[in-house]
């Protein structure tokens, strides 16, 4: 058994500034957390992963609380996410998942056929993904107040993973499935919004505060299908998740296009990418939802000057509105410079509380 390794994250009084904003309440200053904030960025989990493999860290509920504070520490971030990955729950499904080193994660038994689809499990996220709910119950007890974030992937991007047995850049064997065989396509989906649906509210039982839905490959699909093949199933898992009663995070990425649907599947704040001006994407969205989003994570690459002028620029675009949480379009690239991250983080704060 491994032995706690954490240390407490020092109380804040602005702890609750992050939930106002999902909320769309007024906030002092806006709030900041940043995906992927822990990582191979930083020094520290770089150290962890010399030891230990990332599947090993995230099923070790006292390492993924670790990995999950160290951020936490370094950074006046207003929210922690619970450190885990998106592919966790496959495994309990019967699908077999590995890491290659350099490669990204490989789905070993992909499904290709309506018996692999049929054959799929839907287990209770207490018996297969207990581990990530026993590290949230660690995490908060030492986050002095700052509110976390729990997550899952959504159901199309599940199912990407799971049909294609690992990343994709045309989706062929995915979008196959969907178009020619939509009566196999569909009962995956009813699977999969199930797990997810069920794995989040239980992330709230467990003491996530927040929850995030990332469908990080949605954006290869038109609008047409999109409506058709996906959105009844994000919504399906976000409304079993909204028995969790804490606020929820949708966010995808390439879907500028058809944020309006996004929206139409649920939550209370849309994360947006850079792919699209916030105060566009905004006024798509209207007044009713929060917007989370949405520099893009090359440009904390550039010289600091460079990077206050867009971060300043991108917090003009929403004009003290309340229900902005500022974050990147998508996580933070390895070989970010980490001084480069504390002074984002700060001047976030500093500039909207002007």
């Amino acid at each position: 058994m491994h032995q706690s390794i954490s240390s407490p994250v020092l109380p804040r009084t602005d702890a609750a500034r992050f939930l106002q904003a999902c909320k769309r309440q007024a906030v002092d200053a806006t709030p900041v957390w940043l995906m992927r904030q822990a990582g191979r960025y930083m020094s520290e989990y770089r150290a962890l992963r010399e030891r230990y493999g990332i599947l090993e860290i995230i099923k070790t509920p006292e390492l993924a609380a670790e990995v999950t504070l160290q951020p936490m520490r370094a950074f006046d971030l207003d929210a922690a996410i619970i450190f885990a990955d998106i592919l966790p729950p496959l495994e309990g499904m019967g699908l077999q998942l590995s890491f290659g080193k350099g490669e990204g994660p490989i789905i070993h038994n992909p499904l290709r056929t309506a018996a692999d689809v049929a054959a799929l499990q839907v287990r209770a996220p207490q018996e297969s993904l207990g581990f990530t709910l026993e590290a949230i119950k660690l995490v908060r007890k030492d986050l002095g107040g700052v509110p976390l974030i729990g997550f899952s992937g959504a159901p199309f991007t599940l199912a990407s993973y799971a049909i294609e047995g690992g990343g994709s850049r045309n989706y062929l064997y995915t979008k196959g499935m969907m178009f020619s065989e939509p009566t196999v396509w569909h009962s995956l989906m009813e699977k999969l919004s199930e797990v997810v649906g069920q794995y989040l509210l239980a992330q709230a039982q467990a003491g996530a505060q927040a929850l995030q839905l990332f469908d990080s490959w949605v954006g290869a699909l038109s609008p047409a299908d999109y409506r058709e093949y996906v959105l009844p199933y994000s919504k399906r898992a976000i409304e079993i998740a909204r028995q969790g009663n804490v606020p929820l995070i949708h966010f995808g990425t390439n879907t500028s296009g058809m944020l309006d649907l996004i929206q139409e599947a649920g939550g209370d704040v849309i994360g947006v990418d850079w792919h699209i001006e916030l105060k566009r994407a905004w006024e798509l969205l209207g007044t009713n939802v929060a917007v989370q989003g949405n520099l893009d994570p090359v440009v904390l690459f550039a010289p600091w000057p460079e990077v206050e002028r867009r971060v300043a620029a991108l917090l003009d675009q929403v004009a003290g509105r309340p229900g902005h949480i500022f974050n990147l379009g998508h996580g933070i690239l390895p070989g970010t410079p980490v001084e480069t991250i504390r002074r984002l983080v700060d001047f976030v704060h500093e500039y909207s509380s002007k």
